[in-house]
């Protein structure tokens, strides 16, 4: 019974000393920040297309292998998550979050070696969002050939 009340006053102690988070702020940011990624990923494709005069398919793919490059590159030199601790969650777009999930597992198990510690962690984060998005895909293109057969037939 003494360890309860301990424990209860712990929590009480740690709920009034907690930080505030204000949330309405935090969503701002992120909006604007993944919107500033939105119009920097367009302007990329458009310069993309006019200097190397390639398609708008090849230039978007262009641009992603810059956002994970840069993603990949400030995780290494140690101020991804300094950006993101500024920028919220406007920074984690999927394909910079996937990289930066990805380059820090690496990082961490480098001293573990190529094999059993970079091979085996790399995908530590990144391998259940893989998994739920092919489960993902998978069920959705069920539902999506269900329809056609049943309904649209």
């Amino acid at each position: 019974m003494g360890d309860n009340m301990v424990n209860k006053r712990y929590e009480e102690i740690v709920a009034k000393n907690k930080p505030k988070e204000d949330k309405f702020k935090y969503a701002l940011t992120a909006f604007f920040v993944g919107g500033l990624l939105g119009v920097l990923g367009e302007t990329l494709i458009r310069v993309y297309i006019y200097f190397f005069n390639i398609s708008r398919n090849d230039a978007s793919t262009y641009m992603i292998i810059t956002f994970i490059f840069f993603a990949s590159l400030f995780t290494a030199l140690g101020f991804f998550d300094k950006l993101v601790a500024k920028a919220k969650a406007g920074l984690l777009i999927p394909i910079t979050g996937f990289a930066h999930s990805m380059t820090s597992a690496a990082l961490d198990y480098k001293h573990e070696g190529p094999i059993y510690g970079i091979g085996s962690n790399v995908f530590k984060l990144a391998g259940s969002v893989i998994f739920y998005g092919v489960v993902s895909a998978w069920f959705f293109g069920l539902i999506r050939y269900l329809w056609e057969v049943l309904i649209c037939s």
